[in-house]
C-alpha cells in the first residue's frame, strides 16, 4: 500500500510536513483518533506500532472492545438511477444486490 503501514491489522497513514520536517500519520479506517509522528521512517514506524499497542492496552484496561477496521459492511449512496439498474441487473442474474455489488468490487480491485 502506498503511503500506508500495517501493524496488527491496523493501517496507518504516512505523511510528511516539510515546514516542520517531520513525518506524521494516523490510524485509518476506525473512528478513534490515534495519531503518531517521527523524525525519520524508523521512528515513525515505531511510534505507529506503539500507538496501536497503547490503544489496545487502554481498551483492555477499560473493558472496551477495540475498533476493528474493515468490518465487512459499508453503506453506499449510488443515486436512485444506478440503484434501480443494479437491483434489476441482480434480479435478472438471480442474485441479490449485495452479491452483485461484491462481484463488481472484486472485479474492479482485481483489475487495478
Amino acid at each position: 500500500m502506498k503511503n500506508m503501514m500495517e501493524y496488527q491489522g491496523y493501517y496507518g497513514s504516512v505523511n510528511y510536513n516539510d515546514e516542520d520536517e517531520i513525518f506524521y500519520g494516523k490510524v485509518e479506517y476506525i473512528r478513534s483518533l490515534i495519531s503518531y509522528e517521527g523524525d525519520d521512517v524508523q521512528s515513525l514506524k515505531a511510534n505507529f506500532q506503539e500507538a496501536v499497542n497503547d490503544y489496545l492496552a487502554v481498551c483492555e484496561e477499560k473493558g472496551m472492545e477495540s475498533e476493528k477496521p474493515f468490518k465487512g459492511s459499508f453503506n453506499i449512496r449510488p443515486g436512485a438511477d444506478l440503484h434501480r439498474r443494479a437491483a434489476i441487473a441482480a434480479q435478472q442474474r438471480g442474485i441479490n444486490l449485495n452479491k452483485l455489488v461484491t462481484e463488481a468490487i472484486e472485479q474492479y480491485v482485481k483489475e487495478n
